[in-house]
C-alpha cells in the first residue's frame, strides 16, 4: 500500500540542512501521507537522525520549508535503562502524554490515566506496567518506549533506529507493534534504520541518503545495484536471498 499524499501529514519542500561547509542534504521535496511507512536509510553521518530532529523542531532547516500536521510521537534508539532509574513502566509512558501539558488538574489526570492505559494495552504491556523499568528486559523496555510514543495519539511516528541492540525476536515484536498502530489508526511512520530487512514487508517508500545525495521511491526501485552505485559513487551490488535484500559494497 502506498497512500496518495493528497493531504500530507509531513511536507518538505526545497529542504536543506547544512553544518558549516558540509551539506547533509538539499533540494529535498517529500510529502508523506497518513498511514504511509517510509524507511530512511543510508550510512552513518548521512543525516537520517538529523532529518527526524528537523521534524521534531529540534533543528532548523538551512533552506526550504517543513510542515508537520498533527501530534508527533518519537521512539528513540534502544538503550538499556539503569537499574537505579526510579520509574515504573506507566510513569515512563506517561512522560509521552505530558509533552508540553502543565497543570493537568483532576480531569486532566483522569484523561492522562486513560491515555496511558490505552497506550500500554496497544503494546501488550499492562502486565508489567507497574514494575521498575530498570529491572525489565530490553524487549520490555522497548515496548514501553513504543507505548510512550503512542500515548499522545500521534499522527506521525518518528522511529530512530529503534531495533538496535534487540535480538531478532524483539526486533520483530517492536516492528509489529508499530505496524499495528499504523494499520489501525492511519499513523504515518518514518523509520530510520541501517537494516531494511526487519521492516521490508511494511515499507511503502524508501528515502536513501548518501553524502548529500538521495533517492526516494518504492523499495524495489531504490534498493537496486544501479541506484545505490550511483548514490555511493562506487560499485554496489544488491542481491535478493530468501526474501531478504543483501547490499554488498558501499558503507
Amino acid at each position: 500500500m502506498s497512500p496518495a499524499p493528497d493531504h500530507p501529514v509531513v511536507h518538505l519542500q526545497g529542504a536543506a540542512l547544512r553544518f558549516g561547509e558540509r551539506t547533509l542534504w538539499s533540494a529535498l521535496d517529500l510529502d508523506i501521507a497518513p498511514g504511509e511507512f517510509v524507511a530512511i536509510l543510508g550510512p552513518n553521518g548521512a543525516g537520517k537522525t538529523s532529518l527526524l530532529r528537523v521534524l521534531l523542531g529540534q533543528a532548523q532547516l538551512s533552506a526550504g520549508t517543513v510542515d508537520v500536521r498533527g501530534t508527533v510521537g518519537y521512539i528513540p534508539q534502544q538503550r538499556a535503562l539503569d537499574k537505579s532509574v526510579p520509574l515504573r513502566g506507566r510513569d515512563l509512558v506517561g512522560l509521552g502524554y505530558d509533552g508540553e501539558r502543565w497543570g493537568l488538574g483532576i480531569r486532566g489526570r483522569r484523561e492522562r490515566r486513560i491515555a496511558v492505559d490505552a497506550a500500554l494495552a496497544q503494546v501488550g504491556a499492562m502486565s508489567f506496567a507497574d514494575g521498575s523499568v530498570g529491572t525489565m528486559s530490553g524487549g520490555e523496555q522497548q515496548r514501553l518506549r513504543v507505548a510512550q510514543a503512542l500515548a499522545s495519539d500521534p499522527a506521525v511516528l518518528l522511529c530512530d533506529e529503534p531495533l538496535l541492540s534487540l535480538d531478532p525476536g524483539n526486533q520483530q515484536l517492536a516492528v509489529s507493534l508499530i505496524e499495528r498502530r499504523r494499520r489501525r489508526f492511519g499513523t504515518a511512520v518514518l523509520f530510520v534504520s541501517h537494516e531494511i530487512n526487519p521492516i521490508l514487508p511494511y515499507v511503502d517508500r524508501v528515502l536513501y541518503l548518501v553524502d548529500g545525495r538521495f533517492q526516494i521511491g518504492p523499495t524495489r526501485e531504490v534498493m537496486t545495484s544501479e541506484v545505490l552505485s550511483r548514490l555511493y559513487r562506487a560499485p554496489v551490488d544488491v542481491i535478493e536471498v530468501r526474501d531478504r535484500l543483501v547490499v554488498v559494497g558501499g558503507d
